[in-house]
């Protein structure tokens, strides 16, 4: 075991973002954290603030959403100090990612963000992902900014029936 906890936290940080090799949302982050009470919330905010500062971790970040993926550098120093994570601690993490496998594939495929549009009022942009493959697109226009924060919510939480209804309409025989 590691003597300084916040080390510990940095590189289960580091193991998780590269087990999962995609960006994570920081809402999972913290769920792996916090549901498993390995440290509290301000803990776990200051180790992902340190390793973006160290240049070990990358914020993405959208208006409804933070994400973080591993650096190169992040990856190497998990490479030089990863053998300090206990064989327990790696074991949940991968348990962790396992069990919420679907929850983690369903964030990481389904985006919606907005932006002003000029006098129109407000641009939303919806997509549905697989990879890097675009399976679905779609920008609207919102008059206030209140309902672009809606329609994008909303798309997050039922993108698939919004897909399904769309294929059902253009492919349905005249």
């Amino acid at each position: 075991m590691l003597s300084e906890p916040m080390t510990l936290y940095k590189l289960m940080i580091l193991y998780l973002l590269k087990r999962v090799n995609v960006a994570l949302s920081e809402n999972m982050i913290s769920e792996f954290f916090l549901s498993r009470e390995y440290t509290g919330y301000f803990t776990l905010k200051q180790a992902l603030s340190e390793l973006g500062e160290s240049g070990l971790i990358q914020l993405h970040r959208t208006r409804n959403a933070s994400r973080y993926s591993v650096t190169e550098e992040g990856v190497q120093t998990l490479s030089f100090f990863g053998k300090r994570l206990s064989p327990e601690i790696l074991a949940d993490i991968d348990r962790f990612l396992r069990e919420n496998r679907f929850q983690i594939r369903n964030e990481l495929s389904v985006h919606a963000d907005y932006y002003p549009a000029g006098q129109t009022g407000y641009r939303v942009h919806c997509e549905v992902t697989e990879g890097k493959n675009s399976l679905f697109s779609v920008e609207l226009t919102a008059p206030e900014e209140a309902q672009a924060i809606e329609m994008c919510r909303r798309f997050s939480l039922c993108s698939g029936e919004v897909y399904r209804l769309l294929l059902k309409e253009l492919l349905q025989a005249d």
